[in-house]
């Protein structure tokens, strides 16, 4: 694939980001609120299995192509990836600690990125933050990527929705191309139809 020869142009107008924003803001912090018992039980849970951090920590590429650390709780073992070399997580993942699994299909693991929604670092509704070291296995591909950078990361999106697991090249390459659409086509409408959709499914026991 090849770059565009265009510039892909933000879909929201300042007062749409505006709002956005605002709800992220307040729907994030009624989240850490009302899920607090979820989250601490989460927590104890993973404490007695006394084999390091419960928070997971990781760079990711976001805003404006700034790093920035996204929290999760912790759901494969410390020797995940030993070598030092990056690795896709997949969706049977021999590296997952059985709590973790749990945690992974049931993304209670991604309960802490309500915070980095809190503080700025992402949005409810985006693409989803790599690392930099995909980000440039993708830009070999398509550096259309940076076009990307435009707007804040997110915890679910489209692609996330319909593109599931990223764990290819190809995938990446295809939920590239869905986040790309959503750059341009996002509005708070599609906004809120993407969460609504993500809550159902999940709510409905389907893996995304």
């Amino acid at each position: 694939m090849k770059p565009s020869e265009y510039k892909f142009v933000d879909g929201m107008n300042c007062v749409e980001r505006g709002i956005k924003r605002a709800f992220d803001i307040v729907a994030s912090l009624l989240g850490l609120i009302i899920l607090s018992p979820a989250i601490l039980y989460v927590y104890i849970r993973l404490r007695r299995q006394g084999d390091g951090p419960v928070i997971f920590r990781q760079e990711r590429i976001g805003l404006h192509g700034r790093p920035f650390h996204i929290l999760k709780f912790r759901t494969m073992r410390l020797d995940a990836e030993q070598d030092g070399v990056p690795q896709l997580a997949e969706k049977s993942d021999n590296r997952l600690t059985p709590v973790g699994r749990y945690l992974r299909e049931h993304h209670l693991d991604e309960m802490p990125q309500l915070w980095n929604v809190l503080v700025g670092d992402m949005s409810f509704v985006g693409y989803r933050p790599e690392r930099q070291h995909f980000i440039d296995q993708i830009m070999k591909e398509n550096s259309d990527y940076e076009q990307l950078y435009q707007i804040r990361p997110g915890i679910t999106s489209m692609a996330t929705i319909y593109n599931g697991y990223t764990d290819t090249m190809e995938k990446m390459l295809i939920r590239l191309q869905m986040d790309l659409e959503y750059l341009q086509k996002r509005s708070l409408w599609l906004d809120l139809k993407i969460i609504f959709t993500t809550v159902r499914l999940i709510g409905y026991g389907k893996k995304i």
